[in-house]
């Protein structure tokens, strides 16, 4: 498959995306990356057969009208797109964007426990997007607090017990329960995958989460 990836923005994307690309290459696919969100309208996104987002949009990097529309056509016509962490965040300008991803993060609103371990569990064993995994545990951030929308089947989650983390630089109390960590939807006539796993270098050299990252994009691209 051709596959655009987008990267970019306020996180360690120098250490996440080298990683994204060689194992995507690995696997077969052909990969164009770049930081310039420009390319969603130039005409080099009309040959992709997935567009996947490992990047933060928002603020000064929030896309263009015109980049934001070529987007939305792009997946509302057929076409698949991957967003990895937290490339779901909701720009202001953009609150459609959810409707595309199924949520994601919002600014001011979610949060997350220290960077550490967390425990993935397979919600959903016979999703597609779930082959070749099991239960694993990986280095990450767990997100809360996330905005979401109908129509996501979530099949991976995590649980947390309710504590008092920082935050902000301030000591704040966190829910405890089950948080959703990947699920699919349809857009229009495309698929959509989105997980909030990812956040840095070390989370992507986890196998379980690059094979979550191969079936994703499999199952986008899949037409029956």
């Amino acid at each position: 498959m051709k596959l655009l990836v987008l990267s970019g923005g306020k996180h360690p994307y120098g250490e996440s995306t080298p990683v994204l690309e060689k194992f995507l290459k690995a696997a077969g696919h052909a990969v164009e990356v770049t930081e310039d969100a420009g390319v969603l309208t130039s005409g080099r996104m009309e040959d992709a057969d997935c567009v996947v987002f490992n990047t933060r949009r928002e603020a000064d990097l929030t896309l263009q009208e015109s980049e934001r529309t070529a987007l939305t056509q792009f997946v509302d016509g057929g076409k698949a797109f991957v967003c990895i962490h937290i490339s779901g965040c909701r720009p202001e300008a953009w609150p459609e964007f959810h409707d595309i991803t199924g949520g994601g993060w919002v600014t001011g609103t979610s949060f997350h426990p220290p960077y550490g371990q967390v425990s993935v569990n397979v919600k959903d064993s016979g999703h597609p997007c779930a082959q070749d995994i099991e239960d694993f545990v990986t280095n990450d951030e767990l997100y809360m607090g996330l905005a979401l929308k109908p129509g996501n089947d979530v099949f991976l989650t995590a649980d947390s017990e309710a504590g008092t983390h920082q935050w902000g630089g301030q000591p704040t109390p966190m829910p405890g329960g089950t948080f959703p960590l990947a699920w699919t939807r349809t857009y229009g006539d495309g698929r959509v995958f989105t997980t909030t796993l990812g956040h840095n270098g070390q989370s992507f050299e986890t196998q379980q989460f690059q094979r979550l990252i191969l079936n994703g994009v499999s199952w986008a691209t899949a037409r029956d």
